[in-house]
């Protein structure tokens, strides 16, 4: 940039800022400044013709009164013709005039887009920059309708000097962002993409800005950008802090950049090509080592700018999920900076452990830093910190550890801070319920809950413990007595007694054999609280009344003159004082019959998600609760293909079939996957919520003997007003366009969810589509969620499914129809219920339209339906499995592959996948203890297809062997196929 003279100092602006400053009060102020405006006007409008220094001096004092506050309303057209000196001084207090006071609708835009171009054809790069600073600062419409094609031209130019490449790749970044259907790349792409490639760092640094921004939008025309910045990070990763001089920032070298590659490497999955993916995992094995080496500085610039870069590093390995070493790695990093003395390093090392905490693989890794935790949720003096370490423990909880944190959640609740009591009582009440084994457990904690902090127990909680108590016989007893004796204590929550009452009133006679919790006790107990509640709980209690009298006849005199005073027959709230009458008039007129038939006890719920869930989620806000939370099965035992729980312990994996639930059920209603193995979000971007209000039980859904939803059945011809074939409305469509052809990467998707029954199918920058499934005998049901992830509305939206050729016969599918608006951030839901009628091969076509911004998205997925879906588990002993086995020994009952692994052989990995193809996993049945086998039979409607599986690994040659035998040869041969991708 040219030197500044001495006589481009303009004394006389100098002079007009020091008499502002001197001014003792606002009245000497302004009428400095009408003094100097009117000078100013009085030059602009004179005979003689002011040179270039004069204009800019002038210029510049209306600028800096625009500044301090004052309208300016002349002196434009002035600072336009400044636009045209050769002047770098004048050009650009021009340009500065331009960027602050005239807007897109002046009148001058023509003059000033003018100016512009002459500027950027002149090719002096000086007066180029000061054109494209203009053009993003000012930022229009009107701008990018001007440049918008003229700026990529320049930036790829091979005779551009690098800083104008800078300045015009981030002054097409902000063109993008404000109107991003002008700035149209074409025949730019592949230049633009191999600016990664330029020897400049300060080109590469602005170009990858541009590019990150444009992938977001348009991913699959920069995937090419992939293997470039692994390529530019490895070389700036390798190399030394002496080797990039210029851009090293306290011997870290060019940390920005490192930064801005590892965000655009998160736009996409891990590279496809073998080369490219080593090369970046073993650049993100270096920052991890980096991390582990001391200092070379002891300021805290150094430390920040390594910090950057490992985290970075970090979200993209959380973001591909897909290297348990790296994960691992990443997990123990973390660990070290739980204790770290730097409160934002503390903060962050928690909020990334809990996106870990969601991974199969580093979910164990996770749980062995629960005591570090628990630590700073109690010390803490942060209190967003302390509520990151509540979000830590809520991720990391399972079955082994859900005592310990329900504990220390609930100690920790004592002397919480009041801003997050209420997510934290959420918290409790959510993992109580889902991890609950003794149900007396799950009762005492929800009672303690209440007792610690009852202000901030919602009416979802406390409805919550009285449906489960209900529905569970074995319980109710004890549920009896604990709130019997909570009710006891003199200062007692209004929500305990709204549960006292609910189920004393119900389940009172449980207890009454004890004189100390005999009818009339429980009754004074109960009434005791009575004045001090409020109305709906006072409503509450009359009824808890009324059904004593049922339970405890002797109570009925005693009832009945509580009913008949004047506080209750003539209370001033209608509610209560209509209660008081006709539960009077009912004890006095009705026989033991008919009070017994009407006052009988409530029958069970029916089966529902819980709507604590929901409460979580608005408290957390949209996307808070995700797919992820239901991915526990690799820490839960693995409850698969819907079914119950299914572990190692094959007493345990009977029960878990049983047609009664198992103790260990899932109070919740989910039925967790296998293992998930598609690469969780980025941090930030919107997730699935599987758990919203509208969610996947009905309330009205009824239970049959099995515990499976009725909904699950074959639906009977009088069902099609509900259910249609494919989804929607008719007139939302697109009509005149086919669907697409699948897309290439369909078969892959499907592959991911062979073993698992939840997660995200696909997702791009504008949709994610998150599948929830579970499957009993032949019949599934299937939750489709469709998250529209930017901030526009998606138009006409509608998805079909369809069956292509013989698999009409061979699967029956329905859907429900979907909204065909689904705005911005928002996220709609649809229901498929499947048949398996014969067994089949193919899948199902998904085929989803909609518009977005206008243009039209049209794009066809194959729905992860699979032949093994419907597997029923058979447990067999080592002479029955290998008697069955010969007998299938026919050569077109059996399908044997020897494949190359191409994962890591981990034992527990392996078993978990097998346990997710839905058969059992049978333990010392083989002679040799490396093998692996499975029993199980295929559910159609039709028949039953018995099926046998052997997986011999073969650790040396990182080999394996897989024989499927089955009654049926199609069945063998696709089991073969499907299980052969999988390890």
């Amino acid at each position: 940039m040219p030197a500044v003279s001495k006589g481009d100092g303009m004394r006389g602006l100098a002079v007009f800022i020091s008499d502002i400053r001197n001014c003792k009060s606002k009245e000497a102020e302004i009428k400095r400044i009408n003094k100097e405006l009117a000078n100013i006007r009085s030059k602009f409008k004179g005979d003689k013709a002011l040179d270039g220094y004069s204009k800019k001096k002038y210029v510049c004092k209306l600028l800096f009164i625009f500044l301090l506050g004052h309208d300016i309303d002349f002196g434009h057209m002035e600072a336009v013709n400044l636009l045209s000196s050769n002047k770098y001084t004048e050009k650009q207090i021009g340009y500065l005039f331009i960027s602050v006071l005239v807007n897109s609708n002046s009148e001058l835009i023509r003059l000033i887009n003018n100016a512009i171009k002459n500027d950027l054809s002149s090719r002096n790069p000086t007066f180029m920059c000061l054109a494209l600073h203009c053009i993003a600062n000012v930022g229009s419409r009107e701008m990018a309708e001007a440049f918008a094609s003229e700026i990529p031209r320049i930036l790829v130019a091979g005779d551009t000097m690098d800083s104008v490449k800078q300045s015009a790749a981030l002054c097409l970044l902000r063109l993008y962002k404000t109107s991003p259907d002008l700035v149209l790349m074409g025949e730019w792409t592949s230049r633009v993409v191999h600016l990664l490639n330029d020897q400049h760092m300060g080109v590469v640094t602005a170009a990858i800005s541009l590019i990150t921004c444009l992938s977001q939008k348009n991913p699959d025309e920069f995937k090419t950008c992939v293997s470039l910045a692994v390529s530019r990070l490895s070389r700036i990763v390798s190399s030394a802090s002496t080797d990039l001089q210029d851009y090293t920032y306290y011997f870290v070298p060019a940390p920005w950049l490192s930064c801005k590659l590892l965000r655009l490497l998160q736009c996409y999955p891990p590279p496809e090509d073998g080369a490219v993916k080593g090369r970046l995992v073993e650049c993100l094995e270096t920052i991890l080592n980096k991390a582990q080496e001391p200092p070379k500085s002891k300021k805290v610039q150094h430390s920040n700018a390594k910090n950057a870069i490992l985290f970075e590093a970090i979200s993209l390995i959380i973001h591909y999920d897909s290297e348990p070493n790296l994960l691992v790695r990443a997990c123990n990093q973390l660990g070290q900076f739980l204790q770290h003395r730097e409160t934002n390093l503390r903060y962050l090392a928690l909020e990334s452990m809990c996106t870990l905490a969601s991974s199969e693989f580093s979910h164990e890794a996770v749980k062995t830093h629960i005591e570090t935790v628990i630590n700073a949720l109690k010390t803490e003096r942060d209190v967003s910190v302390r509520q990151r370490a509540a979000d830590l423990l809520y991720a990391m909880c399972d079955r082994s550890n859900a005592k310990q944190i329900v504990a220390e959640m609930l100690s920790y609740l004592e002397t919480a801070d009041y801003s997050i009591r209420e997510e934290m009582v959420l918290k409790v009440a959510i993992l109580a319920e889902k991890y609950a084994v003794d149900y007396s457990w799950y009762v005492d904690t929800i009672l303690n809950l209440i007792r610690i902090a009852g202000d901030y127990v919602s009416e979802e909680v406390w409805y919550r413990v009285i449906q489960i108590v209900i529905n569970r016989d074995d319980v109710q007893g004890y549920a009896a007595k604990t709130v019997f004796e909570a009710l006891q204590a003199p200062a007692c929550h209004e929500n305990m007694v709204k549960v006292g009452g609910y189920i004393l009133g119900e389940f009172g006679n449980l207890i009454a054999g004890d004189p100390r919790s005999s009818p009339l006790v429980q009754f004074n107990l109960l009434h005791s609280k009575f004045h001090l509640c409020s109305v709906p709980t006072r409503a509450l209690l009359l009824s808890a009344y009324i059904k004593f009298i049922n339970l405890f006849p002797e109570t009925k005199a005693t009832i009945q003159e509580v009913l008949r005073c004047d506080s209750q027959i003539r209370n001033s709230d209608v509610e209560l004082q209509q209660r008081a009458v006709e539960y009077l008039k009912l004890s006095s007129i009705a026989s033991t019959d008919v009070l017994a038939t009407v006052l009988e006890e409530m029958p069970p719920f029916p089966e529902r998600e819980s709507s604590i869930l929901a409460k979580l989620k608005k408290k957390k806000g949209p996307g808070a609760v995700s797919v992820t939370e239901l991915d526990d099965s690799k820490r839960e035992g693995g409850e698969l293909n819907g079914g119950g729980e299914r572990s190692s312990d094959s007493a345990a994996m009977a029960a878990s079939n049983a047609s009664t639930p198992s103790p260990s059920a899932d109070l919740l209603g989910i039925r967790s996957s296998a293992p998930m193995g598609a690469a969780p979000s980025a941090p930030g971007s919107l997730l699935v919520d599987v758990f919203s209000e509208a969610g996947p039980a009905a309330p009205a859904a009824a239970v049959n003997n099995d515990g499976f939803m009725r909904e699950l059945e074959q639906p009977t011809d009088t069902s099609d007003s509900l259910l249609v074939e494919g989804s929607g409305d008719a007139d939302s469509a697109p009509p005149s366009e086919d669907p697409a052809d699948p897309l290439p990467e369909a078969d892959e998707l499907l592959n991911k969810f062979v073993c698992k029954n939840n997660g995200v199918l696909f997702e791009n920058q504008l949709l994610q589509i998150g599948i929830k499934s579970e499957y009993r005998q032949n019949l599934g049901k299937m939750y489709l969620f469709y998250g529209n992830k930017t901030s526009v509305q998606f138009a006409s939206f509608s998805t079909t499914v369809s069956c292509p050729g013989e698999l009409q016969s061979q699967l029956n599918v329905q859907s429900k129809p979907v909204e065909p608006l689904v705005e911005g951030g928002a996220q709609i839901q649809q229901v498929l219920n499947i048949e398996c009628l014969t067994d089949f091969c193919e899948a199902p076509l998904l085929n989803i339209k909609f518009r977005y911004g206008g243009a039209l998205q049209n794009l066809t997925l194959k729905l992860p339906v699979t032949i093994n879906k419907f597997f029923q588990p058979t447990e067999m002993n080592s002479q029955d499995f290998f008697q069955r086995w010969k007998q299938l020994s026919q050569a077109q009952q059996e399908a044997q592959k020897i494949f190359k692994a191409s994962h890591g052989m981990d034992t527990e990995v392996i078993k978990a996948k097998l346990l997710g193809l839905g058969s059992a996993l049978l333990d010392d049945v083989d002679p040799n203890p490396e093998n692996y086998v499975c029993a199980g039979v295929i559910q159609t409607k039709g028949q039953q297809v018995g099926c046998l599986l052997r997986l011999e690994p073969n650790a040396q040659a990182q080999m394996y062997r897989l024989t499927l035998r089955s009654s049926k040869e199609s069945v063998s041969k696709r089991l073969c196929d499907l299980m052969s991708q999988q390890f």
